[in-house]
């Protein structure tokens, strides 16, 4: 029954948009709104399923932007189970109309009505008996929510099994259910990092074979962390916090005939949480712990893109005392510099 009709529901009861809240909070929850002619048939889901965001979320601050994991294949979920249903809410979702578990037009052929068929019968004497009436307040059905961040289309509605019944207070066993680790990838997708804007000396026009210091300032690029609380209904609720740190400068100067510093061109966070060295007066021709010496001028109108990628480690933690680490993520900037034919430091 589940391979047969799962799509017809998917696409039915499962179709959830993106609401904004106070306090740069977001929520996914269920609107019913499956095609045009249903907007006329919203059902609100008693059984509550919101994601709320605190912290340094997409939402605060102008500029920067979230991470990019480095590594690997790994990404946020495009989908997951979430208690979405009340009972009464099912039952009047799937009987509201004859064509509003898969939303098409009652007249698309027999295939379809018997589809509807078939998941009225499974919540209603198959596999649930009356969509579980008799529990109405014991638990939920918990059904499939897409991350409206994800892209693809085919895998944000990659889950496709039908809304299943969980007891309040109980996690189901499989791992696309709403967990702390989901909501941790959840909230790694959320945090915004500044702009990668690198500190340098000379700050103007850089000079050929004399070095650029590089460094970034402390009080831009330290921890930061976003939290991401589910409520499940009944009183229980799940929460997961990720916390991403810089850990390392990948320094890119825009040309081949440049020399960094270190040779890797990647700085690594110091021993008091800086990356690089500030440059101070005296030292225009030693060599910096981080930074870059262009070996011919630009000329002209023309000028180097220095390209800065910052590495944040991140890690996470939540309700049961869980907790990993998550991929690295990465973002990065720009900044052209025009370099100079002269031998001296202005």
């Amino acid at each position: 029954m589940q391979g047969v009709a799962a799509r017809g529901l998917a696409a039915g009861v499962c179709v959830l948009g993106l609401v904004a809240t106070a306090t740069h909070a977001y929520a996914w929850e269920p609107n019913g709104d499956v095609s045009g002619a249903l907007k006329s048939k919203q059902v609100e889901a008693k059984a509550s399923q919101k994601i709320h965001f605190s912290g340094h979320t997409k939402s605060t601050g102008t500029g920067g932007g979230n991470l990019k994991a480095t590594g690997g294949n790994w990404a946020p979920p495009p989908c997951w189970y979430a208690p979405t249903y009340t009972p009464k809410a099912l039952k009047k979702k799937v009987g509201d109309s004859p064509y509003s578990l898969t939303g098409r037009a009652p007249d698309n052929g027999r295939k379809k009505q018997e589809v509807d068929e078939s998941i009225r019968h499974y919540y209603s004497s198959g596999e649930y008996k009356d969509f579980n009436l008799k529990k109405q307040g014991d638990g939920s059905f918990w059904a499939a929510v897409p991350n409206p961040n994800e892209k693809d289309a085919a895998k944000r509605e990659s889950c496709t099994d039908l809304p299943f019944w969980v007891p309040n207070g109980e996690q189901p066993d499989r791992p696309d259910a709403l967990s702390p680790r989901i909501l941790a990838a959840l909230a790694y997708e959320s945090i915004r990092v500044p702009d990668t804007k690198v500190e340098l000396n000379p700050s103007q026009r850089q000079t050929v074979n004399l070095p650029t210091w590089v460094w970034l300032d402390k009080g831009t690029y330290h921890p930061l962390h976003v939290t991401a609380t589910a409520d499940l209904g009944a009183g229980h609720s799940i929460s997961a916090t990720t916390t991403v740190k810089p850990d390392r400068l990948r320094l890119q100067p825009g040309t081949g005939n440049a020399a960094l510093h270190p040779a890797s061109g990647e700085c690594v966070v110091n021993g008091e949480g800086g990356i690089g060295t500030p440059y101070s007066k005296g030292r225009a021709k030693d060599t910096p712990p981080c930074g870059v010496t262009y070996q011919r001028a630009t000329g002209g109108n023309a000028t180097y893109p220095l390209k800065a990628s910052l590495t944040w480690k991140a890690s996470w933690h939540g309700t049961g005392n869980a907790g990993s680490d998550l991929p690295s993520g990465e973002y990065g900037g720009e900044q052209d510099l025009t370099v100079q034919e002269v031998q001296s430091v202005n």
